[in-house]
């Protein structure tokens, strides 16, 4: 295990939205990125899920690592047990999202589940422990992760919403043109790296 990183918790929260967003500058999580951006109130919401499933899942994995997998020397078992901690959210999500906002998972229908295989979600898990962050840094690493990546599929429906209406070239329309602004959005994200670097 590494030693705690001299960051400031505000610093790793702030960083993980802008500057070390999980879909922008690390491209994690693209596929339901691209899948589900067709649509706000969809896209919004599945990014509302997934900063739930990053926040709860982050802190638990650094519990269960901490207090469980290195003492126990299970480390070889760290991948698999993180998934198990995912795909329980995510089942725990779901059958909330069903019994109290039935809408919303209908809107969502394949992509909820796809939650658990999303590699930002996963992804995040692991930074945490490459970092060798403490308990409260990865809290807000989960959290401004989660924001973050809400931000980007807001940001990318949004703007597909606003051109759908535009008349573009055959070869433009549907993923290509939603990879083009994710670029240009990334370009934006990515601009502001020189601030500060948390990896």
């Amino acid at each position: 295990m590494t030693d705690v990183p001299n960051i400031s918790p505000l610093i790793i929260f702030f960083a993980s939205i802008i500057t070390s967003n999980m879909v922008l500058t690390n491209f994690l999580g693209m596929c339901s990125y691209i899948s589900v951006s067709s649509e706000y109130k969809t896209a919004s919401g599945l990014g509302q899920a997934a900063l739930i499933v990053m926040s709860i899942t982050t802190a638990l994995n650094w519990l269960i690592d901490h207090f469980l997998i290195v003492p126990l020397g299970l480390e070889y078992l760290r991948y698999v047990i993180f998934i198990i901690v995912i795909a329980a959210t995510v089942q725990l999500l779901e059958m909330f999202l069903d019994r109290y906002f039935p809408a919303l998972y209908i809107s969502l229908g394949i992509f909820l589940p796809l939650i658990t295989v999303n590699c930002a979600i996963f992804g995040v898990s692991l930074f945490m422990v490459i970092r060798g962050y403490s308990f409260i840094q990865t809290v807000l690493f989960g959290i401004g992760s989660g924001l973050g990546w809400w931000l980007a599929i807001s940001l990318l429906a949004a703007i597909r919403h606003k051109i759908a209406g535009n008349k573009l070239p055959p070869g433009l329309n549907g993923p290509a043109i939603a990879f083009i602004t994710t670029g240009i959005i990334a370009l934006a994200f990515i601009g502001f790296s020189g601030i500060v670097i948390i990896q």
